[in-house]
């Protein structure tokens, strides 16, 4: 936030971003789905400027003719349920996620409360360039209403058949929650409440002074750990400012490790269907319906969750990087579960996004299941270690002779090049993912392996060839 107008988000960057969104409205949504205005949902988060671009973002959207529902403090899975819940041809998300309080930034859903595309994005940012805008005049701009759906997202969860809520109050767990002083204060204790769990609240005033770096690395994540270990609860929850992210602690204070959050969900889904497809004489995709054996993510999260899904005779696919490229990628495949390394969870049969709140449901019907430590609980899935390294280049050519290159130089191995270029090691069980950054003259080189050393070494190898290449 601040600075002069196309630097950061400014008032005036607000503004154009908002009306831009609007003018691309009848591309999406050729009629409105009530039949008369357009309608958008708005949600926030709770840091600081979150009211002074809700101001912003209310009012642009009533001066370009839009109905307006403001949902105040909510977190982004519960606004993007919230669009569907409304009845509403989209909705504006306002957040900067995981980024520090001096950031915030305009989320955009489509009317499935999905994140828009790519190409939807690129037509918006070129038409605020273009500041091509048309304004109501005083006896058409949009009204406003009110309404509060954080408990309707609750119910949703609750309503799943896959969280087993009596299960979970009858293992009388305590959680330790850290909620990085926003809005998942508001909603992660009333969902563990509801599920008969003792919540020790911690950082959950939605104050926007965040206690600590909000991104839910464990890093950033010692005064949880310490808590969890003081306090002898079974488990810590770290979410991220919109609560789109899910990092669990284990009774040890150890971090469990933010790529097994969808892991151990995947786990479970499969391990339930699995048992049904059992007990039932069915196949697998039967016991799955409507939805296929899949799992879904990214090219740079973690190959845990492929031997996860394969383990149950299941199939595993990956997407580009980014959250609407798995959610396109789980569509295609009719996908059980999805999404990222960074601790997202997507559970199509609650919504197309990541959602901690049925991340965490889902989580602690497994824990209830098994009956296990959530430390016991990690060590039965497979051993991995990513890590995560950066190239800085100058010259931004020479990105893409890097990644030509490292294709020619691993021709004999298996290459993914949709973003980038991912070349996998099937023998060894590790991999190497490339990727330029859309932000800086940087290429991203995360690298996968069993230990920690493997990881490492893979990298350095990498970058090491990557730096002789002019």
């Amino acid at each position: 936030m601040g600075g002069r107008p196309g630097e950061g988000l400014s008032p005036i960057d607000i503004v154009k971003f908002t009306s831009a969104y609007c003018a691309t409205l009848p591309g999406r949504v050729p009629v409105p789905r009530n039949g008369k205005k357009y309608k958008v949902v708005v949600g926030k988060d709770a840091r600081l400027s979150g009211r002074m671009v809700e101001h912003l973002v209310v009012g642009t959207l009533a001066g370009c003719g839009v109905d307006v529902v403001k949902i105040g403090l909510a977190s982004t899975p519960t606004t993007a349920m919230a669009v569907t819940f409304a009845g509403a041809d989209g909705g504006i998300i306002l957040t900067a996620s995981h980024n520090p309080r001096e950031w915030n930034a305009l989320k955009l859903l489509n009317h499935r409360g999905e994140f828009l595309t790519a190409a939807e994005g690129q037509a918006i940012l070129d038409l605020a360039e273009r500041e091509d805008f048309r304004f109501a005049a005083v006896d058409d701009l949009g009204h406003f209403t009110e309404q509060d759906y954080t408990d309707a997202h609750l119910d949703a969860v609750l309503d799943l058949p896959a969280v087993n809520a009596e299960a979970i109050r009858n293992a009388h767990f305590k959680v330790v929650v850290d909620a990085i002083n926003s809005v998942g204060g508001i909603i992660m204790p009333r969902l563990l409440e509801r599920l008969g769990v003792t919540c020790i609240r911690l950082n959950c005033e939605p104050t926007g002074e965040f206690a600590h770096n909000p991104e839910p690395l464990p890093k950033n994540l010692a005064a949880l750990s310490e808590t969890v270990v003081a306090s002898h609860a079974d488990l810590g929850i770290s979410v991220d400012p919109d609560v789109d992210r899910l990092a669990f602690i284990c009774e040890n204070g150890e971090p469990f490790v933010e790529e097994y959050t969808l892991v151990s969900v995947a786990d479970y889904l499969f391990e339930r269907a699995s048992e049904t497809a059992k007990s039932r004489g069915i196949t697998l995709a039967e016991a799955t319906k409507p939805y296929s054996p899949v799992s879904c993510s990214n090219l740079s999260s973690s190959r845990a969750l492929r031997d996860v899904t394969e383990r149950h005779g299941g199939t595993y696919y990956a997407s580009a990087v980014g959250e609407i490229n798995v959610v396109i990628k789980m569509r295609e495949t009719g996908a059980l579960i999805g999404g990222e390394g960074n601790g997202g969870v997507i559970y199509p049969a609650l919504h197309y996004g990541r959602d901690a709140m049925v991340g965490v449901a889902l989580f602690l019907s497994n824990l209830a299941r098994k009956r296990m430590k959530v430390s016991d609980l990690k060590k039965t899935y497979p051993a991995y270690f990513i890590a995560k390294n950066k190239i800085e280049l100058r010259d931004e050519k020479r990105i893409d002779r890097i990644l030509s290159e490292m294709k020619r130089v691993y021709a004999d191995r298996d290459i993914n090049d949709i973003d980038g270029v991912k070349i996998s090691f099937e023998a060894e069980r590790k991999w190497v993912h490339l990727r330029k950054s859309n932000t800086e003259p940087i290429i991203r080189v995360y690298a996968e392996a069993p230990t920690e050393e493997e990881a490492e070494a893979l990298a350095r190898e990498v970058i090491d060839m990557a730096n002789r290449i002019t």
